[in-house]
């Protein structure tokens, strides 16, 4: 097993292209036992209408955990059409054996008011809270650092959370991009139910330019600072799964052999540095 390979998970936007048999293999090839399974890969489970039967049956066969459905889209801008979207993916999320449904927040430049955003947030976690608790789910709320995001702060997450009486329900996604983007210095840990993690290397970059399409793995360039966001995360109390989430194309062109290699070797470079 890979040095520290408890600590991982992956996310499908890992190697987005394999099937989640395939999908499935390359975590166990890596001594991982936990994944999240995504809802917006083209040609792919869920999108090509795979049952959820057959996801839970092959993370059976393959002794995998599926950490969470990602995700719901546009959670707090709640209407008819968005709640029966929430409940579709909750009920394929339990269906599928999958432990949570992470909830992305409407990232589009709209909804960001000071009056609005919190009213919002509220509303939809008050409405979700049903959807996901009759059915075992956890709702992973996940503020995106982006300027035009109506949710960036985890502060204003925990906020509404505690708004509608929702801890049990609800819990934050860490994201070490989105993190270092909002530049928030809160961290929640003992609220934080995932982290993503990835990597931003390119020097040229704004932190303001900076995009999905540049977050690699995690490497000894990497100018988001995920160790020591991991680090003050688990001296707080966070004890779940540091889950790999790069966006950039590069990776996600990488055959399986390649993948595989870059993932070991950057679990193994954070794992070390975790230890000093």
């Amino acid at each position: 097993m890979i040095r520290g390979a408890e600590l991982f998970a992956l996310n499908h936007m890992t190697a987005p292209k394999l099937r989640p048999a395939e999908f499935f293999a390359l975590a166990r090839a890596l001594g991982l036992f936990k994944v999240e399974i995504r809802n917006d890969l083209a040609g792919n489970a869920i999108l090509d209408g795979t049952p959820a039967a057959k996801v839970a049956e092959a993370a059976r066969q393959a002794d995998i955990e599926i950490l969470s459905i990602n995700a719901l889209q546009r959670f707090n801008d709640w209407s008819d059409a968005r709640a029966e979207e929430a409940q579709a993916l909750a009920d394929y999320a339990a269906a599928a054996g999958a432990k949570a449904l992470v909830l992305v927040p409407r990232n589009d430049g709209e909804g960001r008011g000071e009056g609005e955003r919190l009213p919002r947030l509220s509303e939809a976690l008050e409405k979700l809270k049903p959807i996901l608790s009759t059915r075992g789910l956890t709702g992973l709320v996940e503020p995106l650092g982006f300027e035009i995001c109506s949710l960036r702060l985890k502060s204003e997450a925990v906020a509404a959370i505690d708004a509608v009486d929702g801890a049990q329900v609800f819990k934050l996604v860490h994201d070490t991009f989105h993190h270092h983007l909002a530049g928030e210095a809160a961290l929640f840990p003992n609220r934080t139910g995932l982290v993503h993690i990835s990597g931003v290397d390119d020097a040229s970059l704004a932190v303001r330019e900076m995009r999905d399409g540049h977050r690699g793995l995690v490497g000894v360039d990497d100018r988001l600072g995920n160790i020591a966001q991991i680090k003050a995360l688990r001296a707080g109390g966070y004890a779940g799964a540091l889950s790999f989430e790069p966006f950039a194309q590069s990776i996600q062109d990488m055959d399986i052999r390649q993948i595989q290699d870059r993932l070991a070797a950057s679990m193994a470079l954070i794992a070390a540095n975790l230890e000093a």
